[in-house]
């Protein structure tokens, strides 16, 4: 499946998760499985389907009960390796947790949004994706 969200900012991107193509300020729920590797790949693209060129950027990711819940319940982001630039010229990112860290995740839902930052001068955030997570608990352990 491959989804583009179209963001605006003075701009347009697009994000191609995997076969559905969305509109602009649509979502994409995640399912997590407990105690099985998450990963899921992105490729963020403009209008145009040509990648956008990530050199410089970082990206955070967090997922909390609800959008204005103070605390977040887990955390993505570059710095932590759990979401990876795989090649920033081609657009390429990867959510990637795994299977203790799922193992781990006490929460059953929630919301998330996905943004990349970039800084050059001044701070650019882009808020690429956003939607509900739901963690399914693992029957076989």
């Amino acid at each position: 499946m491959v989804y583009r969200l179209y963001y605006s900012l003075g701009r347009s991107y697009g994000v191609l998760i995997m076969a559905t193509t969305l509109a602009s300020g649509s979502k994409h729920d995640i399912t997590i499985v407990q105690g099985a590797t998450f990963s899921k790949k992105i490729q963020w693209k403009d209008a145009n389907k040509t990648a956008i060129d990530m050199t410089g950027y970082t990206a955070r990711m967090q997922i909390r009960a609800e959008s204005d819940s103070a605390a977040s319940l887990f955390e993505l982001t570059t710095e932590n390796g759990r979401i990876l630039l795989n090649s920033p010229t081609t657009g390429d990112i990867t959510l990637k947790v795994s299977a203790t860290d799922t193992a781990a995740i006490t929460f059953n839902t929630g919301v998330y949004d996905l943004e990349l930052v970039h800084t050059d001068g001044v701070q650019i955030v882009d808020n690429i994706l956003y939607g509900y997570v739901s963690v399914r608990k693992n029957v076989t352990r």
